[in-house]
C-alpha cells in the first residue's frame, strides 16, 4: 500500500506486545519520509519537534513523528535507556516505513 497524504494519518505499528502509535505525514510528490523517533524526554507531540517536522514537509519530504515507548514503559526509568529495546523497535518502524512505502528514501 502506498500512503501518500497531506493530512495526518495515525498510524499503530505492532513491536512484540505493544502497539506503538505515530504520526504520519506524506506530502504530494515527497522525495522520502523522515521518521522521528523518541526514547523520552521528548515526545511526538512536542512543539519543537513538529516545528521541525512542518519545515520538512513544506521542502517535500514527508514524516512519521512516533515514540519508542508506551506512556507506562515511559514512567519505568530503566526503560528509557534500554537500547537494546529501543533500537529494536526503532528497527520495526523502519521495517513497516519500508513495506507500506516499498522504494521510498527513509532518514
Amino acid at each position: 500500500m502506498r500512503l501518500v497524504n497531506s493530512s495526518e494519518q495515525i498510524v499503530f505499528i505492532e513491536a512484540g506486545k505493544v502497539r506503538l502509535e505515530g504520526s504520519l505525514v506524506v506530502p504530494e510528490g515527497a522525495v522520502g519520509v523522515v521518521l522521528f523517533a523518541h526514547g523520552s524526554g521528548s515526545s511526538r507531540h512536542s512543539p519543537r519537534n513538529n516545528f521541525v517536522a512542518q519545515v520538512l514537509r513544506k521542502s517535500g519530504m514527508g514524516t512519521l513523528l512516533m515514540d519508542l515507548l508506551t506512556r507506562e514503559e515511559d514512567m519505568d526509568y530503566d526503560a528509557r535507556f534500554d537500547i537494546e529495546l529501543l533500537s529494536g523497535r526503532l528497527e520495526t518502524a523502519t521495517h513497516w516505513l519500508k513495506d507500506e512505502m516499498p522504494g521510498t528514501s527513509i532518514g
